[in-house]
Protein backbone atom coordinates (compact mmCIF):
# COMPACT_ATOMS: atom_id res chain seq x y z
CA UNK A 1 0.00 0.00 0.00
CA UNK A 2 1.54 3.22 -1.31
CA UNK A 3 1.07 4.95 2.10
CA UNK A 4 2.36 8.54 1.16
CA UNK A 5 0.35 9.50 -0.99
CA UNK A 6 -2.77 8.26 1.11
CA UNK A 7 -1.63 11.38 3.48
CA UNK A 8 -3.17 13.60 0.51
CA UNK A 9 -6.56 11.71 0.20
CA UNK A 10 -8.41 10.17 3.00
CA UNK A 11 -10.90 8.09 0.52
CA UNK A 12 -7.81 6.72 -0.86
CA UNK A 13 -6.45 5.49 2.49
CA UNK A 14 -7.72 1.64 1.99
CA UNK A 15 -6.49 1.14 -2.03
CA UNK A 16 -2.94 -0.17 -3.46
CA UNK A 17 -0.96 2.60 -5.42
CA UNK A 18 -2.53 1.08 -8.74
CA UNK A 19 -5.55 1.12 -8.55
CA UNK A 20 -5.09 5.03 -6.87
CA UNK A 21 -3.26 6.11 -10.15
CA UNK A 22 -4.88 3.92 -13.10
CA UNK A 23 -7.51 5.43 -15.20
CA UNK A 24 -10.66 4.81 -13.38
CA UNK A 25 -14.14 6.61 -12.55
CA UNK A 26 -12.52 7.90 -9.09
CA UNK A 27 -9.57 9.62 -11.06
CA UNK A 28 -11.52 11.09 -13.82
CA UNK A 29 -14.08 12.58 -11.22
CA UNK A 30 -10.70 13.72 -9.58
CA UNK A 31 -9.60 15.61 -12.61
CA UNK A 32 -13.02 17.05 -13.37
CA UNK A 33 -13.47 18.55 -9.61
CA UNK A 34 -9.41 19.62 -10.08
CA UNK A 35 -10.73 21.71 -13.36
CA UNK A 36 -13.08 23.43 -10.67
CA UNK A 37 -10.96 24.65 -7.70
CA UNK A 38 -9.92 28.04 -7.21
CA UNK A 39 -7.22 29.73 -5.45
CA UNK A 40 -9.22 31.81 -2.80
CA UNK A 41 -9.36 31.28 0.45
CA UNK A 42 -12.40 32.40 0.78
CA UNK A 43 -15.83 30.73 1.65
CA UNK A 44 -19.21 31.38 2.55
CA UNK A 45 -18.42 30.26 5.83
CA UNK A 46 -18.16 33.52 8.53
CA UNK A 47 -15.06 31.58 9.45
CA UNK A 48 -13.58 32.62 6.17
CA UNK A 49 -13.85 36.60 7.37
CA UNK A 50 -11.70 35.70 10.48
CA UNK A 51 -8.60 34.56 9.32
CA UNK A 52 -6.10 37.25 8.07
CA UNK A 53 -3.60 35.70 5.58
CA UNK A 54 -0.46 36.79 3.36
CA UNK A 55 2.15 35.22 1.83
CA UNK A 56 5.14 36.71 1.63
CA UNK A 57 8.23 35.68 -0.63
CA UNK A 58 12.27 36.13 0.62
CA UNK A 59 13.84 35.98 -3.01
CA UNK A 60 17.52 34.86 -1.96
CA UNK A 61 16.64 31.36 -1.02
CA UNK A 62 13.30 31.83 -2.57
CA UNK A 63 11.17 30.89 0.83
CA UNK A 64 7.86 31.97 1.82
CA UNK A 65 6.83 32.91 4.93
CA UNK A 66 2.91 33.53 5.85
CA UNK A 67 1.78 35.34 8.34
CA UNK A 68 -2.02 34.45 9.70
CA UNK A 69 -4.31 36.27 12.24
CA UNK A 70 -7.42 36.05 13.64
CA UNK A 71 -8.69 39.54 12.56
CA UNK A 72 -12.21 39.01 14.42
CA UNK A 73 -10.55 38.75 17.50
CA UNK A 74 -10.26 42.60 19.61
CA UNK A 75 -6.84 41.49 19.99
CA UNK A 76 -6.21 40.74 16.91
CA UNK A 77 -3.44 37.29 17.73
CA UNK A 78 -1.11 36.73 14.42
CA UNK A 79 1.66 34.47 13.99
CA UNK A 80 4.25 33.91 11.29
CA UNK A 81 5.41 30.79 9.48
CA UNK A 82 9.07 30.16 8.57
CA UNK A 83 9.94 33.91 9.12
CA UNK A 84 13.57 35.06 7.56
CA UNK A 85 16.38 37.03 9.20
CA UNK A 86 16.74 38.88 6.19
CA UNK A 87 12.79 40.04 5.77
CA UNK A 88 12.18 40.89 9.64
CA UNK A 89 11.43 44.36 9.33
CA UNK A 90 9.31 44.10 6.16
CA UNK A 91 7.61 41.32 8.50
CA UNK A 92 7.03 43.68 11.31
CA UNK A 93 6.24 46.56 9.78
CA UNK A 94 3.23 44.71 7.39
CA UNK A 95 2.16 43.25 11.34
CA UNK A 96 2.46 46.95 12.71
CA UNK A 97 0.19 48.56 9.38
CA UNK A 98 -2.43 46.00 9.54
CA UNK A 99 -3.14 46.85 13.39
CA UNK A 100 -1.64 42.60 14.57
CA UNK A 101 -0.49 41.84 17.59
CA UNK A 102 2.57 38.80 16.79
CA UNK A 103 2.34 36.29 19.66
CA UNK A 104 4.06 33.46 17.47
CA UNK A 105 7.30 32.86 15.17
CA UNK A 106 7.32 29.43 13.93
CA UNK A 107 9.22 26.92 12.13
CA UNK A 108 8.55 23.93 10.46
CA UNK A 109 11.58 22.64 10.45
CA UNK A 110 15.38 23.48 11.04
CA UNK A 111 16.35 25.19 7.43
CA UNK A 112 19.69 24.93 6.14
CA UNK A 113 19.61 27.68 3.66
CA UNK A 114 18.64 30.53 5.20
CA UNK A 115 18.86 31.66 8.57
CA UNK A 116 15.11 31.81 10.80
CA UNK A 117 14.00 35.15 11.96
CA UNK A 118 12.29 34.19 14.58
CA UNK A 119 15.12 34.81 17.45
CA UNK A 120 15.80 38.40 16.13
CA UNK A 121 11.79 39.37 16.51
CA UNK A 122 11.86 37.94 19.51
CA UNK A 123 14.42 41.25 20.74
CA UNK A 124 12.61 43.44 18.80
CA UNK A 125 8.66 42.48 19.81
CA UNK A 126 8.79 41.84 23.30
CA UNK A 127 6.49 38.52 24.37
CA UNK A 128 6.63 36.58 20.63
CA UNK A 129 7.46 32.80 21.82
CA UNK A 130 9.20 31.03 18.98
CA UNK A 131 7.95 27.54 18.26
CA UNK A 132 9.63 24.26 16.57
CA UNK A 133 8.73 20.66 16.80
CA UNK A 134 10.86 18.59 19.68
CA UNK A 135 12.09 15.97 17.56
CA UNK A 136 14.35 18.84 15.92
CA UNK A 137 15.98 19.23 19.18
CA UNK A 138 16.43 22.93 18.20
CA UNK A 139 16.04 25.56 20.81
CA UNK A 140 12.56 27.52 21.04
CA UNK A 141 10.05 28.90 23.68
CA UNK A 142 7.76 25.76 22.76
CA UNK A 143 8.67 22.44 21.39
CA UNK A 144 5.61 20.83 19.33
CA UNK A 145 4.72 17.49 18.57
CA UNK A 146 2.14 15.79 16.68
CA UNK A 147 -1.76 16.43 17.64
CA UNK A 148 -0.60 19.83 19.22
CA UNK A 149 -2.71 22.97 18.67
CA UNK A 150 -1.31 25.93 18.21
CA UNK A 151 -4.17 28.80 19.31
CA UNK A 152 -4.28 32.46 18.03
CA UNK A 153 -7.73 33.99 18.95
CA UNK A 154 -10.47 31.20 17.98
CA UNK A 155 -8.40 29.91 15.29
CA UNK A 156 -5.72 27.04 16.09
CA UNK A 157 -3.35 25.12 13.59
CA UNK A 158 -2.79 21.60 13.77
CA UNK A 159 0.59 20.20 14.05
CA UNK A 160 1.59 17.15 11.97
CA UNK A 161 5.03 15.14 11.81
CA UNK A 162 5.97 15.13 8.19
CA UNK A 163 9.86 13.57 8.60
CA UNK A 164 11.67 12.77 6.24
CA UNK A 165 13.46 16.10 4.17
CA UNK A 166 14.71 16.39 8.18
CA UNK A 167 14.05 14.85 11.01
CA UNK A 168 12.21 17.27 12.61
CA UNK A 169 9.73 18.45 9.78
CA UNK A 170 6.31 19.34 10.36
CA UNK A 171 3.13 20.35 8.88
CA UNK A 172 1.26 22.88 10.13
CA UNK A 173 -2.38 22.78 9.39
CA UNK A 174 -5.41 24.73 9.75
CA UNK A 175 -8.33 23.50 11.90
CA UNK A 176 -11.21 21.26 11.23
CA UNK A 177 -14.81 22.24 12.12
CA UNK A 178 -17.25 24.89 11.31
CA UNK A 179 -15.39 28.05 12.69
CA UNK A 180 -12.13 27.32 11.11
CA UNK A 181 -11.25 28.30 7.39
CA UNK A 182 -12.35 26.17 4.54
CA UNK A 183 -11.17 24.48 2.56
CA UNK A 184 -8.19 24.26 4.95
CA UNK A 185 -4.53 25.43 4.54
CA UNK A 186 -1.39 23.44 4.78
CA UNK A 187 2.01 24.56 5.19
CA UNK A 188 4.16 21.90 4.39
CA UNK A 189 7.76 23.61 5.00
CA UNK A 190 10.18 21.44 2.37
CA UNK A 191 8.03 18.40 3.25
CA UNK A 192 5.94 18.81 -0.01
CA UNK A 193 7.00 21.36 -2.35
CA UNK A 194 4.20 22.39 -5.60
CA UNK A 195 5.64 19.74 -8.59
CA UNK A 196 8.20 18.20 -6.09
CA UNK A 197 9.67 17.79 -2.60
CA UNK A 198 12.31 18.79 -0.18
CA UNK A 199 15.43 16.45 -0.49
CA UNK A 200 16.93 13.75 2.10
CA UNK A 201 20.43 13.86 2.04
CA UNK A 202 21.14 15.84 5.30
CA UNK A 203 20.17 16.30 8.41
CA UNK A 204 18.85 13.14 9.08
CA UNK A 205 16.48 13.23 5.96
CA UNK A 206 15.21 9.62 4.96
CA UNK A 207 13.42 8.76 1.80
CA UNK A 208 11.92 6.37 3.31
CA UNK A 209 10.52 8.23 6.12
CA UNK A 210 9.44 10.99 3.52
CA UNK A 211 7.47 8.51 1.44
CA UNK A 212 6.19 6.88 4.60
CA UNK A 213 5.21 10.30 6.22
CA UNK A 214 1.02 9.75 6.43
CA UNK A 215 -1.60 13.07 7.32
CA UNK A 216 -4.98 12.81 5.90
CA UNK A 217 -6.54 15.70 4.69
CA UNK A 218 -9.22 16.28 1.73
CA UNK A 219 -8.55 16.48 -1.92
CA UNK A 220 -9.51 20.21 -1.67
CA UNK A 221 -6.82 21.10 1.10
CA UNK A 222 -4.41 24.35 -0.19
CA UNK A 223 -0.72 23.63 -0.31
CA UNK A 224 1.76 25.90 0.86
CA UNK A 225 5.36 24.95 0.93
CA UNK A 226 8.46 26.87 2.29
CA UNK A 227 9.85 26.96 -1.34
CA UNK A 228 9.26 27.68 -4.38
CA UNK A 229 11.62 28.47 -7.50
CA UNK A 230 9.52 28.80 -10.61
CA UNK A 231 7.49 30.99 -9.57
CA UNK A 232 4.07 28.94 -8.04
CA UNK A 233 2.81 29.88 -5.12
CA UNK A 234 -0.06 27.35 -4.16
CA UNK A 235 -1.54 24.62 -5.23
CA UNK A 236 -3.92 21.60 -3.13
CA UNK A 237 -3.57 17.93 -2.26
CA UNK A 238 -5.66 17.26 -4.98
CA UNK A 239 -3.60 18.64 -7.89
CA UNK A 240 -0.12 17.37 -5.70
CA UNK A 241 -1.57 13.96 -6.01
CA UNK A 242 -2.60 13.82 -9.95
CA UNK A 243 0.80 16.27 -11.42
CA UNK A 244 3.80 15.45 -8.85
CA UNK A 245 6.46 13.77 -10.62
CA UNK A 246 8.11 12.59 -7.26
CA UNK A 247 4.80 11.82 -5.35
CA UNK A 248 3.32 9.85 -7.30
CA UNK A 249 5.75 7.04 -7.89
CA UNK A 250 5.69 3.67 -6.32
CA UNK A 251 8.25 3.51 -3.26
CA UNK A 252 11.25 1.99 -5.05
CA UNK A 253 10.96 4.40 -7.86
CA UNK A 254 10.84 7.45 -5.26
CA UNK A 255 13.73 6.55 -3.19
CA UNK A 256 15.81 6.08 -6.30
CA UNK A 257 15.08 9.34 -7.22
CA UNK A 258 15.93 11.09 -4.46
CA UNK A 259 19.05 8.99 -3.91
CA UNK A 260 20.34 10.42 -7.67
CA UNK A 261 19.27 14.05 -7.67
CA UNK A 262 22.92 14.77 -7.38
CA UNK A 263 22.30 18.31 -5.41
CA UNK A 264 24.95 20.06 -4.51
CA UNK A 265 26.23 21.29 -1.19
CA UNK A 266 23.54 23.82 0.61
CA UNK A 267 25.93 27.37 0.30
CA UNK A 268 24.17 28.02 3.51
CA UNK A 269 24.12 24.96 5.21
CA UNK A 270 27.27 25.54 8.12
CA UNK A 271 25.56 28.56 8.84
CA UNK A 272 22.25 28.59 8.76
CA UNK A 273 21.49 24.68 10.55
CA UNK A 274 23.68 25.87 13.80
CA UNK A 275 22.34 28.94 14.01
CA UNK A 276 18.73 27.91 13.74
CA UNK A 277 19.47 24.79 16.20
CA UNK A 278 19.09 27.94 18.39
CA UNK A 279 16.79 30.42 17.23
CA UNK A 280 18.67 31.97 15.11
CA UNK A 281 20.50 33.78 17.26
CA UNK A 282 23.89 32.15 17.29
CA UNK A 283 25.69 35.45 16.67
CA UNK A 284 24.23 37.15 19.12
CA UNK A 285 24.59 34.63 22.14
CA UNK A 286 28.27 33.89 20.76
CA UNK A 287 28.70 38.07 21.02
CA UNK A 288 27.13 37.83 24.68
CA UNK A 289 29.70 35.33 26.00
Amino acid sequence: MLRFRCLWLSSCSSLPFNQQFAPSPILSSLRSKMAAVSYSTQSSSSSSKKLLFRQLFEKESSTYTYLLADASHPDKPALLVDPVDRTVERDLSLVKDLGLKLVYAINTHVHADHVTGSGLIKTKVPGVKSIISKASKASADILVEAGDKIQFGDLYLEVRATPGHTVGCVTYVTGDGADQPQPRMAFTGDAVLIRGCGRTDFQGGSSQQLYESIFTLPEDTFIYPAHDYKGFTVSTVGEEMLYNPRLTKDEETFKSIMENLKLSYPKMIDVAVPANMVCGLQDVESKAA
